[in-house]
């Protein structure tokens, strides 16, 4: 089912994405060589109760953390511990967060100190994809119009999409419908409407689209040990074109 939400509801995933979006900016500036993942963890979840919510990830499912930290080939749902982040290093942080009922979800990938050409430029697309997908949340269009905006911008840099992994709808629940995936042709898929939440969320391998989930049935690097970007916003599809939720108090949330 996909459900359209209204103005109040809106605000209320607002306020939980608002909360991931500062959850994600403080882990930012407390990236570093030599901090470990689940320290960044540790952090995130005090954090985010100290904000009157609740790490969403955390026991979803049976996962153990509070964060999502994806280092340099893994993809997404990477599981903190003793790992110590090192120069060069490429570090993806997906946080998400339930408050009064509502669910906001959003991710970047960050550099760890000075990263190599071949990395800042595959941070620079995938950042630019996800910026080209929401453009295309406008009521009216259809879902397939995201994905191919996002498809068509990353393989024309030389890259590729994970097609095995979509974003989502989100409001109540942190998974509802529709899909989102991150390729396929314009004009196809469920059509947008005004009142619609959407997790818009790119995932950019700098090799194949390839992936695999490592043993402990968590962890989806790619096939290829090739580096991999994940960025995410949490999205309203508005009357007048999209909004973006998950931004601190104070931001552009127009795309």
């Amino acid at each position: 089912m996909v459900y359209l939400r209204d103005r109040d509801e809106i605000e209320a995933i607002r306020a939980a994405a608002r909360i991931v979006a500062n959850t994600i900016g403080m882990l930012r500036r407390e990236v570093r060589p030599g901090v470990t993942t689940a320290e960044l963890d540790r952090l995130a979840e005090s954090f985010i109760r100290d904000h009157g919510a609740r790490p969403a990830f955390k026991g979803y499912r049976g996962f153990p953390a509070s964060i999502c930290p994806a280092v340099n080939d893994e993809v997404v749902h990477g599981i903190p511990g003793a790992r110590r982040l090192e120069e060069g290093d490429i570090v993806g942080i997906d946080v998400g967060v339930e408050k009064d009922g509502f669910y906001g979800d959003a991710a970047v990938t960050v550099p760890v100190g000075e990263v190599s050409e071949p990395a800042r430029r595959l941070l620079e697309v995938s950042r630019e994809s996800l910026a080209r997908g929401i453009q295309q949340a406008h009521a009216g269009k259809r879902v397939g119009d995201i994905s191919h905006a996002i498809q068509s911008f990353v393989e024309g840099q030389g890259f590729s999409v994970v097609r095995s992994l979509v974003g989502h709808g989100i409001g109540r629940e942190m998974h509802e419908e529709p899909q989102v995936p991150n390729y396929g042709p314009p004009e196809r898929g469920p059509r947008l409407m005004a009142g619609q939440v959407l997790a818009i969320e790119p995932m950019v391998n700098a090799g194949g689209p390839e992936v695999v989930t490592r043993p402990d049935g968590w962890t989806v690097v790619t096939r290829d040990g090739s580096l991999s970007a994940h960025f995410e916003h949490t999205v309203a599809v508005g009357p007048k074109g999209p909004e973006i939720l998950s931004v601190p108090e104070g931001e552009e949330s127009r795309a």
